[in-house]
This record gives C-alpha cells, sequence and structure tokens, in this order.
C-alpha cells in the first residue's frame, strides 16, 4: 500500500493538519502519548501520508544537539512516528522514514529516536544502529545519567561518520522525557 506522501515544516501545516496529527499519535500510541510527546515533535519537517481514509501515517524530525568527544553535534531527532491502526504493516511507517531520512542525511550530522519494541523492527531494517553506549542528558544542573533510554536509541550516523561507543552521547535537555 501505498499513499500520498506530503513533507512540510511546522509553520506551513494548517491547524487542521496538526489536529489529523496529533489524533493519530493517540490512536496509535493511547495514552502512552502525551501533551509532551506532541510538543516534542513540532518545529521541525513532518512527513505526512494520506490515503483515501484521510491521514495515515505520521512523523517528524526536529533539531537537537548531543555531544559526542568534544563535538557538538546536529541532530535530526525523529519524533512522532505513528500510523493508523487499520494502515499498519503496510508499508507507510516505510515512506514517512524515508522522507525523514533525506531530511537528516541533508541536514544533520546524526540522527537519532527513542525506539518502542515494535517500532525498533522497522529502523533497524532501514539501517539504524541501537546505540550500545551510555546516554545523558544537560539538565539546568549539569548531566544528568539516562539509563532507563539505554536499549532504546538508534542512531543513524549520517554526517557525522562512526560513533564510538565508548564516549557517550550528552543530549540537551527538554521538558517531560528527556529524549
Amino acid at each position: 500500500m501505498t499513499g500520498h506522501l506530503r513533507t512540510a515544516h511546522t509553520a506551513d501545516l494548517t491547524p487542521a493538519e496538526l489536529r489529523a496529527a496529533c489524533a493519530l499519535m493517540a490512536a496509535a500510541f493511547g495514552e502512552r502519548f502525551d501533551d509532551e510527546d506532541w510538543d516534542h515533535g513540532l518545529g521541525g519537517i513532518h512527513a505526512l501520508v494520506h490515503d483515501d481514509a484521510g491521514l495515515a501515517a505520521h512523523g517528524s524530525v526536529v533539531m537537537r544537539r548531543a555531544r559526542h568527544r568534544e563535538r557538538w553535534l546536529r541532530v535530526g531527532y525523529v519524533e512522532a512516528v505513528g500510523v493508523r491502526p487499520d494502515a499498519r504493516r503496510s508499508g507507510l511507517g516505510g515512506q514517512v522514514m524515508g522522507a525523514l531520512e533525506r531530511a537528516i542525511d541533508r541536514a544533520y550530522d546524526l540522527g537519532a529516536l527513542s525506539a518502542s519494541e515494535d517500532g525498533a523492527r522497522l529502523y533497524a531494517a532501514r539501517g539504524w544502529q541501537l546505540w550500545p553506549g551510555r546516554i545523558l542528558a544537560l539538565s539546568p544542573y549539569g548531566p544528568v545519567p539516562l539509563p532507563e533510554e539505554e536499549g532504546s536509541l538508534y542512531v543513524l550516523p549520517a554526517l557525522a561518520g562512526p560513533l564510538d561507543p565508548a564516549d557517550e552521547l550528552l543530549f540537551d535537555w527538554r521538558d517531560g522525557d528527556v529524549l
């Protein structure tokens, strides 16, 4: 199954399109997806796939910063990827990821995302690599380890080249779930 793919910056989406995408995330993830999760997906490029029934799939990539070794990297952080329940396993998630990966390849040093168990299979099949190293966030009070995120963070090296898991990834801070 393929649908009509559109990419657009948050600023170029109408309020109705943003509501539809947020509602799709609620349908895809239920209570596991809250207002802060939605907020994390705003301010970047959205990939939206429509089919005959409406919005079928969505994802976005937003700018984050992460320090690896002594270098701060521009990270295209993938957020809010979901497919309408009746359209799952039809290739639409791959369409969304293809569009987001093009943006990452052209505009960022590194791609990153936090994967659910279900999503991890899609990302691994597309060449995303499970990050085996430590993950931290730079809080207002200094670096904070994030052991609960370890084992679910996937990276796509893009322009950064190979990363050394002996050196942690230190992400910028944000409200809510840090990553």
